[in-house]
């Protein structure tokens, strides 16, 4: 595994617990030698883990629709930032750089971001894997709508499994390094 594209937010979030598992994830991206993609944000989640990851030696690839760079948000010290021209493009670009998938605590776009992934995964279109890092038990209420939709018979065994979770940062990165889809 080469690189691994983080969603997370654009806030810092209100717990101090969330920008310090930015630089954890940052970390364990350092020590394995996986280059971090992202939304190429400046601030929030995304600022604190694209600098931590620039600070301890590593490569960071952002991706920011013109929108979002003309708003001033743009990080100019990264390895190297895209800009593009809408946030399908962005995404699609952010996709075809990255061996795999992590969300972070984040909004709506994290949680868009996610999503599209995994439907991607379920349907076919990539094998990669997808993960959440699940930070302060941020997604505790998402895993349980999850299983819900599953009990409900609207989301398949096999799909809800293609969600790797962890609390800690070094057994996500572990799961997806050694993630093996469905043939």
């Amino acid at each position: 595994m080469k690189s691994l594209c983080v969603y997370c937010g654009a806030s810092n979030g209100h717990a101090s617990v969330y920008a310090d598992a930015a630089r954890d994830l940052a970390q364990h991206l350092v020590d394995h030698n996986i280059q971090l993609v992202y939304g190429g944000g400046n601030i929030g989640l995304m600022g604190i883990l694209a600098n931590e990851v620039m600070r301890l030696g590593g490569e960071v690839t952002g991706v920011i629709p013109q929108l979002l760079m003309d708003m001033e948000v743009g990080h100019m010290m990264i390895s190297r930032l895209h800009v593009v021209k809408d946030m399908h493009e962005r995404k699609a670009m952010m996709a075809g750089l990255s061996d795999g998938f992590i969300a972070m605590p984040g909004g709506i776009g994290t949680l868009e971001e996610l999503f599209e992934m995994l439907t991607w995964h379920q349907l076919g279109f990539h094998a990669k894997p997808v993960g959440l890092l699940n930070v302060n038990g941020f997604f505790d209420g998402l895993l349980a709508f999850l299983a819900h939709q599953e009990n409900e018979g609207f989301l398949k065994p096999d799909h809800r499994a293609l969600l790797l979770q962890s609390t800690d940062a070094a057994n996500l990165i572990h799961q997806l390094q050694h993630f093996t889809p469905e043939k």
